[in-house]
């Protein structure tokens, strides 16, 4: 049977060379490695050839809320044309696939890998798509308050700011409030939901969507906290005045204007304080691929393979070749050699050599993702996760792969030694000694050197959220804790109460100190 998990058809120079005992793929550099190293002779040689794009061609506008599916967002990924010969190790010689000549076994094994899904489709989350929406719960036997409210065709504005746009009508009260604010800083400020946080009343219709088809407007359940389907929609409008076969659509529904952010927005763009940066290539600048969810591994990787330790280990003192006679039969499982393959990745440059004004792909570390996290249930799932998280369990896993080559290790350069002091009222003393790979800070919020400036600050916001008013990304105001405040704190006295003393037999208030016993060459600092 085929394992399917054992080769991406990676579009390099060279193409792909499958072993076709072992399903191992190789590029051209590596597949006589193989060949000195298991005498496996006969491989299907896989190698793509982009097509020719038309320069003129039209960008097809997507149609529904998706990525990867028919009708939604293209990945502007290129075509390719895929080519396949038997190639026979040591001397290459080469015959044509398919072919009635050669060997059924050989023809078989062949076609297997051919319509095989490889890692790289396995892996990725290849469709996305919004989901269809439900009837709401809570439309069936909606309450509305007769208050007297009626609704005017048009000329709309929140109640509590004067935003005209991205309107909610509250369908129990009827009041007209503005929608959330983006991460961005564009949409409204907030205040149909707080209304909601007020009141509990669950649903809302985004007036400017609202048209004779009524399935087609905004409806959104705050405790559902999703867009629904309202069947009893015309009835609620209705008793606000609202006449729906006279309405004109003026707005986006959410789903559409996602769709139009999606569409519009340019996702490469490095941004820092609103500047643009010159994207920079050559070795040690090569990114990481998204995976999916993966921005955690791929910041953890980038910074681990920074420093001296690391790169020693996996790519200055050690060779791919050399990590692939030291694999068991299935490289792919072996974190010595995908460490190893990653480091060159990131580290030599070689795929990396392109000029800063046409795109960088980066390598995806897709053998490597599986390896590191065989052993943890949500490391190997495709949701994201805690960076700090993964860093130490890295390190554990790296730490066990280096049992009893200790001299190799480079999980150590992170590792120190904490001793605590505590001292009783006896006047006895107790120490605790641990080792740790990082020092966990509290931030002592009260020794801000911006008070000043701060209180300033609190005074503005309070007066403009009085007056309807929002505070703008430049006005914002964050304290700043010089780092020393924090290793003060760390290493302050800290009193224990209900401390069981052993010279007193009782219960007692006993006074802890920490401080470091060793010290790593790279403190990794976790800012709580």
């Amino acid at each position: 049977m085929l394992p399917l998990l054992r080769y991406t058809r990676k579009k390099s120079e060279g193409g792909l060379y499958i072993d076709m005992f072992t399903f191992l793929a190789f590029g051209k550099d590596c597949v006589g490695w193989n060949f000195e190293k298991t005498g496996n002779p006969v491989y299907l040689h896989v190698k793509k050839t982009k097509k020719l794009v038309p320069e003129d061609r039209p960008t097809k506008k997507p149609t529904r809320l998706a990525i990867g599916v028919e009708g939604g967002f293209d990945n502007n990924e290129p075509e390719y044309e895929e080519t396949h010969t038997i190639v026979i190790l040591p001397n290459y010689i080469s015959l044509p696939f398919p072919s009635v000549e050669l060997p059924e076994k050989v023809r078989l094994a062949a076609d297997a890998i051919v319509l095989a899904e490889g890692a790289e489709r396995k892996e990725q989350v290849a469709a996305w798509t919004a989901d269809k929406k439900t009837v709401s719960t809570y439309a069936m036997n909606l309450q509305q308050l007769d208050n007297g409210v009626v609704i005017p065709p048009s000329g709309w504005k929140c109640a509590k700011c004067d935003k005209t746009d991205n309107l909610w009508l509250n369908l129990t009260d009827g009041m007209i409030l503005c929608g959330r604010r983006n991460w961005d800083g564009s949409g409204g400020n907030n205040h149909a939901v707080e209304h909601y946080n007020e009141t509990g009343y669950p649903l809302a219709v985004k007036l400017g969507t609202i048209t004779a088809d009524l399935e087609a407007a905004d409806v959104y359940s705050y405790p559902e906290d999703n867009s629904v389907l309202d069947p009893h929609l015309a009835q609620h409008l209705a008793f606000f005045g609202i006449d729906f076969s006279s309405l004109q659509k003026t707005e986006m529904t959410t789903a559409e204007r996602e769709l139009d952010h999606n569409t519009n927005f340019n996702w490469n763009r490095i941004q820092e304080s609103g500047e643009e940066k010159e994207p920079i290539f050559g070795p040690g600048y090569t990114g990481l691929v998204n995976l999916g969810n993966s921005c955690y591994l791929a910041a953890t990787m980038q910074v681990v393979f920074t420093t001296r330790s690391f790169c020693s280990r996996y790519y200055i003192n050690q060779s791919l070749k050399k990590a692939f006679e030291t694999a068991p039969a299935d490289p792919t499982v072996d974190l010595n050699m995908q460490l190893t393959k990653l480091a060159h990745g990131l580290l030599s440059g070689k795929y990396s050599i392109l000029p800063v004004y046409e795109k960088q792909e980066g390598i995806p570390p897709r053998m490597f993702k599986p390896v590191i996290a065989a052993s943890h249930p949500e490391f190997s799932s495709m949701r994201q996760q805690d960076a700090l998280e993964f860093f130490l369990h890295f390190l554990d896993q790296v730490e066990i792969s280096n049992a009893g080559k200790a001299e190799l290790d480079p999980a150590k350069c992170f590792k120190f030694g904490i001793e605590d002091r505590i001292l009783c009222s006896s006047g006895k003393v107790a120490y605790n000694k641990r080792q740790d790979y990082i020092l966990s800070l509290n931030i002592p919020l009260h020794e801000a050197t911006n008070k000043e400036e701060m209180e300033l600050f609190r005074k503005l916001k309070a007066e403009k959220l009085s007056e309807g008013k929002d505070v703008s990304a430049d006005e914002i105001v964050r304290p700043r804790v010089p780092l020393e405040a924090c290793l003060r704190n760390f290493s302050a006295p800290e009193e224990i109460h209900d401390f069981y003393s052993t010279a007193l037999k009782a219960k007692t208030t006993a006074l802890k100190t920490a401080g470091f016993t060793s010290f790593p060459d790279y403190l990794v600092l976790h800012m709580r």
